[in-house]
């Protein structure tokens, strides 16, 4: 008999309502849910698709053990249980806790327990080791909070059901479904600005599908710095920013005029490629409508100036009169009581403070309680005191999405302890003593606390598990629980957790995901206040009244900064000196053999390495493609569908090339995620993309520095954005090769 359970897809931000159906405990088929408030009957292929995942052949089921020869056996979990604890304990002894580390990738980010299980387990350790995949793609994000606000977790984001002018740059939400921001449907979301009267520009050097659909401006990749210092020269030059009320709400203003002043369009042209009355244009129109917004992601993120770019995004809103206002960049609001001293006290702890705790290697920061997962590789290979030496890696396979995963390939091989709990056998546990199964999202129940405050429509929705796990998959933070038992005799913090954990269980109240969330719920925006507001909230009530979830506020409410800052004075602080001294390293580097700019590139059917397995996504004859202008490729002798060497200062990979006239000349995209290499059980994704050269695709990040002093400062992150590079067809290149083979020969002869 089927039954349709109401549930919400965890792959991305906008979290769009699914409708799960089930025979038998297992899951026949998934579909948008019409019911849902948001989403509206929505959502994309690759939440439709998850049905495959869920039921794939390939899926890790039982616990695996590796062979000396690369395989594995299927074992107990008591027995890999036990022989994990046991090893790790060996390690703690020999080495101590700072010697242990633990890597989560993105699909952590979606399960509360997963995150804030590992988060205090490691807290408890007291180790440095602790990697995530946010310091490839969002780190910067919450760098920049923190030097603003004070507050690391505040994130402005578009009002995008009032917004009138939409400025969108390195950001493709159509594709991506936002990022850093909670809005399903939204396409319809910006198609709804030009509809009452507004307008939506993006400036990204690939015409990308939001692009396609609105303005489109090209800009030179990692330029955006000096496109927002220039918009920010205009707004005081031309005497539009409300210089009295900035006074009153920041500090270093006077600073920041006398930088900008420095960078007229005129001048930034010659390295953005917009032109100068554009950018005036622009600028005006930003501070003239009376909500505007600018919004930035990805391909801002990711240059060599990150965390600078993401505070100036953030000033132009500002000094255009557009921030926390309607219509403009807006905060969300959890309604939690006490919630800025308990960020301020949170700041307070060195585990999770800015830069409490720094690498061994690089001296760089952690963020969130997270240090640079691209100085991964080199802190198990560098001896000396906390050299990692047992590594968890969960929900993710960093040899593909870190830089240089050929380093840490072979690093991971030097570890006395390696774990992986995951769903898949992937191209990073192929090299992990023990592969834990895991759970999929719908073998299990969630409440996402860290999405809460980026609903561009207040929300909440919690699901029960739709389906019992498969095989013997288990809940990460389970399994985190077992560790703290068998560590609780060597660390007293962590026998207190094990102590209480076990307390709580007898007692009868266990210490859950359910439990932590049900409390969240109770006191944020729309709870029962535990029966202070009637009718109001609960866990319970959000799966039993609500099950497609409810809108709590119609729309995100204006004045939220005086909640967010921390700072004594309650001013934005735009005089940080660690955000003055990256203006030292923005402009563009020039290097004559690598002349072309490399960006990166979401596809609508793949989200980062894992999904590349579901038959549904690779429909069609998908081939892993460099996007390449037809201007570069006829310059250099290169036909569509050529294969062709791409190349940095720090690496090489070949795959096929797609010509079109939806990127800028002079710039090269490539999808990242790809890279499968045979390894684990990935049917699909290790046949997927194949050519003359291999099957699988290519790894993008082969051509990204790991190099601690290429990496941005001030949030670790690596540059993965207008890399110079160089670009050269197959067959020339062999060519070449037997040419100079054939002259050598015949030079040998006379």
């Amino acid at each position: 008999m089927h039954e349709d359970k109401p549930t919400y897809c965890r792959i991305c931000e906008p979290l769009c309502g699914m409708i799960a159906t089930v025979e038998d405990n297992k899951l026949i088929a998934l579909r948008p849910d019409k019911e849902h408030p948001l989403s509206k009957g929505f959502a994309c292929p690759k939440g439709i698709a998850f049905t495959e995942i869920v039921n794939d052949p390939d899926r890790v089921r039982h616990p695996l053990r590796r062979r000396p020869d690369g395989g594995f056996d299927q074992i107990s979990w008591d027995t890999a249980l036990g022989e994990i604890g046991e090893r790790l304990t060996d390690v703690q002894r020999r080495h101590g806790s700072k010697s242990i580390g633990w890597y989560f990738g993105n699909p952590a980010t979606f399960s509360t327990g997963h995150t804030l299980w590992t988060g205090v387990f490691m807290s408890l350790l007291g180790t440095q080791h602790v990697y995530s995949a946010g310091s490839q793609d969002v780190n910067n994000r919450f760098v920049a909070s923190h030097f603003l606000y004070g507050n690391p977790v505040a994130a402005p984001i578009p009002d995008i059901n009032r917004v009138d002018h939409l400025l969108v740059i390195g950001a493709n939400p159509i594709v991506s479904h936002g990022s850093v921001m909670s809005s399903p449907r939204i396409r319809d979301g910006l198609r709804a600005i030009t509809k009452r009267g507004g307008t939506v520009t993006v400036l990204d050097p690939r015409h990308t599908e939001t692009a396609r659909e609105f303005d489109w401006l090209p800009i030179t990749p990692d330029t955006d710095a000096l496109f927002l210092l220039s918009l920010l020269h205009v707004m005081f030059d031309d005497g539009l920013a409300d210089e009295t009320f900035l006074r009153k709400r920041t500090r270093g203003l006077d600073e920041w005029k006398s930088i900008v002043a420095q960078y007229p369009p005129e001048e930034t042209a010659a390295h953005t490629d917009i032109p100068a009355e554009r950018v005036r244009e622009i600028a005006h129109a930003l501070v003239t409508t009376e909500r505007a917004a600018v919004y930035g992601r990805i391909g801002t993120s990711l240059g060599r100036t990150g965390t600078l770019t993401t505070a100036l995004l953030d000033m132009v809103n500002l000094v255009a009169g557009n921030l926390d206002v309607v219509g403009g960049s807006m905060f969300g609001d959890l309604g939690i009581p006490g919630q800025r001293l308990g960020v301020a006290a949170l700041q307070r702890i060195s585990s999770f403070a800015y830069a409490g705790r720094r690498s061994r290697v690089g001296d760089l920061p952690q963020v969130l309680g997270t240090a640079p997962a691209s100085v991964m590789a080199k802190e198990i290979t560098t001896g000396g005191a906390g050299q990692l030496r047992a590594l968890f890696v969960s929900a993710g396979n960093p040899v593909l999405s870190v830089p240089n995963g050929d380093e840490l390939r072979s690093a991971l091989d030097e570890l006395d302890l390696m774990v992986s709990l995951d769903i898949y056998r992937n191209e990073t546990n192929a090299h992990a003593d023990y592969i834990l199964p895991a759970t999929t999202m719908y073998e299990r129940s969630d409440f996402l606390l860290p999405f809460q405050m980026l609903f561009t429509t207040p929300f909440k929705q919690a699901t029960e598990a739709v389906i019992p796990p498969q095989g013997e998959a288990r809940e990460e933070w389970t399994v985190i629980n077992e560790l703290i038992a068998v560590l609780a005799r060597r660390n007293p913090l962590i026998g207190l957790m094990h102590a209480g954990n076990v307390v709580s269980k007898r007692l009868g109240i266990p210490t859950t995901p359910r439990r932590v969330s049900d409390l969240v719920v109770r006191i944020g925006m729309g709870g029962n206040r535990f029966g202070l507001r009637r009718g109001g909230l609960t866990y319970r009530r959000l799966v039993e009244d609500h099950p497609h979830g409810v809108v709590v506020a119609d729309n995100l409410a204006p004045g939220q900064l005086s909640k967010i800052i921390t700072f004594r004075d309650r001013k934005i602080r735009l005089d940080a000196p660690e955000l003055l001294a990256e203006l030292d390293r923005i402009q563009p580097s020039v290097l004559p053999e690598f002349p072309l700019r490399l960006i990166g590139m979401r596809e609508i059917r793949s989200e980062n390495s894992w999904q590349h397995n579901a038959p549904l996504l690779l429909r069609g004859g998908r081939k892993h493609a460099a996007r390449m202008h037809p201007r570069d490729a006829a310059e250099r002798g290169i036909a569509e569908g050529e294969l062709v060497t791409v190349a940095s200062r720090h690496g090489r990979i070949s795959l096929p090339v797609m010509l079109t006239d939806d990127i800028k000349p002079g710039v090269v995209a490539i999808p990242h995620g790809w890279g499968h290499n045979g390894s684990g059980g990935w049917t699909q994704a290790n046949a997927a993309a194949g050519n003359e050269l291999g099957s699988g695709g290519a790894n993008v990040n082969a051509l990204i520095s790991s190099d601690p002093a290429d990496l941005e400062r001030l949030a670790g992150m690596a540059n993965m954005t207008g890399v110079p590079i160089e670009v050269t067809g197959i067959k020339q290149e062999r060519s070449a090769a037997d040419q100079e083979a054939g002259g050598v020969s015949t030079a040998s002869i006379m």
